[in-house]
């Protein structure tokens, strides 16, 4: 299995919001980061931990610009354009750099309805957005694999399937059928990866650096690939050099540089994010579970798994169901 196919089968989307704003110029949109929860009434991407969020958005109509905090400079969008934002993010939607903006939470889509209107009267603009909720522990991999911000553009190979996707997840929530979450979540996996290839093929500038680079360098690359696929199994430095074709002391500098923490650190940390999608199954005993990512015992499992999250890995399992 390669690393970035189990990073998505380890990854939780837990929902989707789903809205088309409907805007007229002069308008602007900010969403605020740090927002605290209980300031936000009328919408569910506004009631929920932020953070927990990736923003993602489609201009079917008109254009504008997006500003998000940490990018100098703000950036045009046209008609199918579209963005991907990673969570915890900051930025503005709006119809001209100067335009003074509201927060979403004034204008989010009331109970039933799937429509945001907004504007003072002048050139429209037809934005297809959402939002991607995430399980909590899925942060952490979120801010390892996702830049701050993925543009798609519509000139590039990837735009029809994203347009394809987007309708396909629009047509689905606007009128309730048997099986409509399920397929809603799936489409949402879909779209989620659709945007992250089409991130990985512009070859950009951020695929150039962190976990990406470190996924696709011909050595260093192959020792993620390696603990990805046998997680299980006792690595070391040393084995890790091996599998890479390094001297330890080498593949241990480089392994850092590209990754930001140490190879074990790296497996420990992988290892307890694999034990969370096993303990939400529910299927499993504890030192199965233990096993199945390379510890003899579930006290050591236990103890690993406390140190990473902060909970017993039985309190975990017992409030993984829990909204």
């Amino acid at each position: 299995m390669d690393p970035i196919t189990d990073l998505f089968q380890t990854m939780r989307v837990v929902g989707v919001v789903h809205a088309r704003l409907e805007a007229t110029a002069p308008w602007g949109l900010r969403r605020d980061a740090n927002v605290p929860a209980e300031h936000a009434k009328d919408s569910a991407h506004c009631a929920s931990a932020p953070f927990h969020f990736a923003h993602f958005g489609m201009i079917s109509r008109g254009n504008c610009w997006l500003s998000v905090d940490g990018i100098p400079d703000a950036i045009p969008f046209a008609g199918g354009d579209a963005f991907l934002l990673a969570p915890g993010s900051s930025y503005t939607l709006r119809d001209d750099p100067r335009t003074p903006a509201r927060s979403f939470c004034v204008v989010a889509p009331r109970e039933n309805s799937q429509v945001m209107h907004y504007g003072g009267g002048g050139a429209p603009t037809t934005l297809v957005s959402g939002w991607f909720r995430f399980d909590p522990m899925s942060t952490k991999l979120l801010a390892r694999l996702l830049p701050s911000l993925i543009l798609v553009r519509s000139d590039q190979a990837q735009s029809l399937a994203l347009n394809t996707t987007m309708n396909m997840l629009a047509s689905e929530m606007a009128e309730v059928a048997p099986g409509s979450e399920l397929v809603i979540n799936r489409l949402a996996d879909v779209l989620f990866i659709q945007c992250l290839r089409a991130h990985i093929a512009s070859r950009s500038e951020p695929c150039k650096s962190g976990w990406l680079r470190a996924v696709f360098d011909p050595q260093v690359g192959v020792a993620l690939k390696s603990m990805h696929e046998k997680v299980e199994e006792p690595w070391t430095v040393e084995s890790l050099a091996a599998a890479a074709g390094m001297s330890r002391s080498a593949f241990a500098v480089r392994f850092k540089g590209l990754v930001g923490e140490t190879p074990l650190e790296y497996l420990t940390s992988w290892r307890m994010h694999k034990a969370t999608a096993l303990l939400q199954n529910g299927d499993k005993k504890l030192f199965e579970v233990a096993k199945s990512v390379g510890y003899d015992s579930d006290a050591a499992f236990s103890k690993a798994f406390k140190r990473t999250f902060g909970v017993a890995p039985r309190a975990y399992r017992q409030n993984a169901g829990a909204p």
